[in-house]
């Protein structure tokens, strides 16, 4: 079953057709590291809310924020046992399953949320989804816009020279600190839930993120300089594990990728509009606004696609092509 169902026509059809149909009680934990309030929040509510109107309340979602269920790999281990549990991840972390998707999380890669979002309606991107199933992971939702990823830390950063020496929070995943170090940073894994403590504690120096979760997690209280480096647009995918899935029917599948799709369309009216509100406010905290010249970093991530020999061959000018299609 494809992940989701698009058109309103086909969207009527399924609810008109599940309205005559007895669904079996389907309960889904929704697993998240971001706080309440935040963007990523707001989408999984309008989620769980258009689901459980158009499932006549069979099917709900249990909304766990703020990393109640545990790091990002906590829960995708979950799911990959069979729990009944979906979590936000990006393909930075799905190249562990299929390396070439790695890829779509390369710095500077896009700054076309259109463009990226197209290639996941590839049939590229339909085999390497195939290949995730074969591994147990199963693709809910594909058009997530996390948002453009800046750095927030305790010192201005207006060249790749002032990144060096700073100990810079990035999720666990090769390509982000490929992609941090390249640009002169100290890479600094760890888990977004414990990253306000480590900036308070001086354990790091900064953190990369969008705007609305560096806000919606605070780091602005510890650290006042907002370096606009958009490095990397995020997009992001929900994903759950394939026996849980395989477990559900037919309907109860489509119904729930689509809306899962509708959400993600809210998830990219959310990032259009929140940005300046967000500058805004953090500017009221005290936090300084730096907007670097962008070409010497740009420059110096580029080093990162020549650092995995894993990939396919061509596989860099591949995604260009549909890039700029």
């Amino acid at each position: 079953m494809r992940r989701s169902i698009k058109t309103a026509a086909l969207g009527l059809t399924l609810a008109a057709g599940l309205a005559g149909t007895a669904l079996a009680e389907v309960t889904i934990k929704v697993a998240y590291e971001n706080n309440p309030g935040e963007p990523v929040d707001l989408v999984v509510n309008k989620w769980a809310e258009t689901l459980a109107e158009r499932s006549n309340g069979e099917i709900t979602l249990e909304l766990y924020p703020s990393s109640q269920l545990g790091s990002k790999q906590d829960v995708t281990e979950q799911a990959l046992l069979g729990s009944n549990v979906v979590t936000i991840t990006d393909v930075g972390f799905l190249a562990d399953f299929v390396p070439d998707l790695g890829i779509l999380f390369g710095p500077y890669l896009s700054e076309s949320p259109e463009a990226l979002f197209a290639i996941y309606e590839s049939d590229w991107f339909k085999a390497k989804e195939q290949e995730l199933a074969d591994k147990g992971v199963h693709v809910v939702m594909t058009n997530y816009l996390y948002g453009t990823r800046h750095l927030i830390a305790t010192k201005p950063v207006r060249t790749p020279e002032d990144l060096q020496g700073l100990k810079i929070r990035t999720p666990n995943n090769v390509m982000q600190i490929k992609a941090i170090e390249a640009m002169g940073g100290t890479a600094t894994p760890m888990p977004l839930g414990e990253a306000y403590t480590a900036l308070s504690q001086g354990i790091i120096d900064g953190v990369e993120n969008p705007l609305a979760v560096i806000y919606g997690g605070r780091f602005h209280e510890e650290a006042k300089y907002l370096n606009m480096i958009g490095y990397l647009l995020n997009t992001s995918v929900f994903i759950g594990g394939e026996a849980f899935f395989a477990s559900l029917s037919e309907e109860e599948r489509a119904l729930i990728h689509e809306t899962a799709h509708e959400a993600g369309l809210y998830s990219q009216q959310l990032a259009e509009q929140n940005d300046a509100e967000v500058i805004a406010r953090m500017e009221e905290a005290g936090v300084e606004v730096i907007y670097p010249e962008v070409g010497p970093f740009r420059d110096a991530a580029m080093a990162v696609y020549g650092e995995f020999p894993e990939w396919s061959d061509g596989l860099y000018e591949e995604i260009q092509s549909q890039l700029s299609n």
